[in-house]
């Protein structure tokens, strides 16, 4: 016996009544029409993709083989003084350290303003992050410099070191051979005792279309993603700043 065929549903929106597609779930939002929930539809299922690949390049992250065992316990130094080496930066029962590099060199006028968006917003999920792993933040510039632009900021939970005294920037693609600072994060692991390099942000050497960024760090980079809910976008002519006030 052949199946009957099922009507598309039907439902009242104020005094029409509109025929729509399979449902995605049932949530309607005030006046929206029949063209919109239809497009949204479409935009939804590309997401609910995006969300499914996303996780499996998460785990496809999480299977690779350790890298390359760290070659020098580099020597930072610290606010008030201090020096930590990189072994140092491994808390008992967290086994893992993610290093952002900072791009603020001792040659730049200002530290660098996307940097500064990105880390005005780690400063405060680092609590949260540091209940199961390591994290710091390095710049090439002294730790005097450094630890002046992050009270300026406001910054109170990052923990902040200087790579003026050695050569993990450089080492870690933080920085280029003429002295350019790049923002890179990297991810170490202690296994048996060694440290292992275990992933970088590689995207941003990676080949991308036209007048797309790297887009490398967006995963820890709020104000782009919250731009990307937005009708106009990211947007071309607008630059991230230091300070507004001014406008």
């Amino acid at each position: 016996m052949a199946k009957k065929k099922t009507k598309p549903a039907v439902r009242k929106t104020g005094r029409t009544k509109v025929k729509s597609a399979k449902a995605l779930h049932a949530k309607r939002f005030p006046g929206e029409s029949a063209k919109y929930r239809t497009a949204r539809n479409a935009l939804l299922k590309a997401e609910m993709q995006l969300r499914a690949e996303g996780e499996r390049v998460a785990a496809q992250r999480r299977k690779l083989p350790l890298g390359g065992v760290v070659r020098e316990d580099y020597v930072f130094d610290a606010p008030g003084g201090g020096r930590v080496r990189l072994s140092e930066l491994f808390a008992e029962g967290k086994n893992s350290l993610i290093v952002y590099n900072f791009m603020f060199g001792p040659a730049m006028k200002a530290a660098c303003p996307a940097c500064t968006s990105i880390l005005d917003s780690v400063d405060g999920a680092s609590p949260h992050v540091t209940q199961r792993a390591n994290l710091v933040v390095v710049a090439r510039s002294p730790i005097d410099r450094i630890m002046e632009h992050a009270r300026a900021r406001g910054w109170r939970n990052l923990r902040l070191l200087s790579s003026s005294g050695n050569t993990y920037n450089r080492d870690y693609f933080g920085e280029t051979e003429s002295g350019e600072q790049w923002p890179m994060l990297n991810v170490f692991v202690k296994r048996g005792g060694r440290i292992h390099h275990t992933y970088a942000t590689e995207l941003f050497f990676a080949p991308k279309d036209k007048g797309m960024d790297p887009r490398h760090v967006d995963a820890i980079w709020p104000v782009w993603n919250l731009f990307d809910y937005l009708p106009e976008g990211r947007g071309t002519n607008w630059h991230l700043r230091l300070n507004y006030d001014a406008e």
